[in-house]
């Protein structure tokens, strides 16, 4: 009699829905098994929140699946993330700041000052999205900045900036667990510093805004940290740090973000613009940041720790 061995149980999918919606049963997760070659048992990260389903998928498009899952239970608002169970925690952790760690476009709302929020965040979106270069709709947005009062970056940061849910336990997570952590952005180090610091990264590599008699001149300090320097970023902190290729995370929403993303061992679109969503290895719409630590497999208890 030949003995039957089980099989090599080689990536995982993550389903994740929202924290505050804990919804997730075991209807969802055995439907999903359905379409995971040979699924073993579902393992519950978060009751009602996050559940992995490992599988023998070697060979497998992770991304096809988890929108073939994801169109399985779709209307529900679940995410959902598939990936090999090799190098799944992560060392280094590279993030974008503007609508990812925080809710709002640091630019627009210095623009709002001025009167100008419609004008700039609509310039803004269109490079987001990838429908204009970057670095000259920086230099423009920025030039509309002329002579703001650079005190009125507090009075912002107080009033308008609020961090994304989730981020905070993401990061106190991951520097528990000694993960170095980045934040790779686009905006302004007025902006870097502060968020940094409340949210406890190691570094924040951004823009410098120049300064006149105390005002913002219009101009940005060369060069542009655009979605070349962001790629360059990841790979020089890899590099210095010593981490392997699969043990990098990055998230971020925006055009620029797509070469750093595309780099990273896991790299996530986080409520993400479409074309970004559409080419990211693994994309989070409805969780908040959270589920960037149960694609990691952590535990409720390690969010709670």
């Amino acid at each position: 009699m030949t003995a039957t061995h089980p099989p090599r149980l080689t990536h995982v999918a993550t389903l994740v829905a929202h924290p505050d919606h804990p919804f997730i049963d075991d209807a969802h997760a055995a439907r999903v098994a359905t379409i995971l070659p040979q699924a073993g048992a579902p393992d519950w990260l978060a009751p009602g929140v996050a559940v992995d389903l490992p599988f023998a998928g070697a060979g497998r498009d992770a991304r096809k699946l988890a929108d073939a899952a994801r169109a399985l239970i779709a209307p529900a608002q679940i995410d959902v993330i598939v990936q090999p169970l090799a190098h799944r925690r992560k060392a280094l952790f590279l993030a974008d700041m503007d609508s990812t760690m925080i809710g709002q476009e640091c630019i627009d709302e210095l623009a709002g000052e001025l009167g100008l929020r419609e004008h700039v965040a609509a310039i803004t979106e269109r490079a987001m999205r990838g429908e204009i270069a970057f670095e000259p709709a920086l230099r423009e947005r920025v030039g509309l900045l002329r002579g703001l009062p650079a005190t009125i970056v507090d009075d912002v940061i107080a009033r308008r900036i609020t961090l994304m849910s989730g981020g905070a336990t993401l990061l106190r997570v991951m520097r528990r667990h000694g993960v170095y952590t980045a934040l790779v952005s686009g905006g302004f180090t007025v902006f870097t510093g502060p968020i940094s610091e409340r949210l406890g990264l190691h570094e924040h590599p951004s823009h410098t805004l120049l300064m006149e008699n105390g005002a913002f001149s219009g101009a940005v300090a060369e060069p542009i940290l655009g979605q070349q320097a962001k790629l360059d970023a990841l790979r020089e902190l890899r590099a210095t740090r010593g981490v392997d290729p699969r043990e990098v995370m990055a998230v971020g929403d925006g055009a620029n973000d797509l070469a750093m993303l595309g780099e990273a061992g896991l790299g996530v679109a986080y409520r993400a613009k479409p074309a970004v969503a559409a080419a990211a290895a693994a994309r989070v719409d409805w969780s908040d940041l959270t589920a960037l630590l149960y694609a990691q497999g952590y535990r409720s208890s390690d969010l709670a720790a």
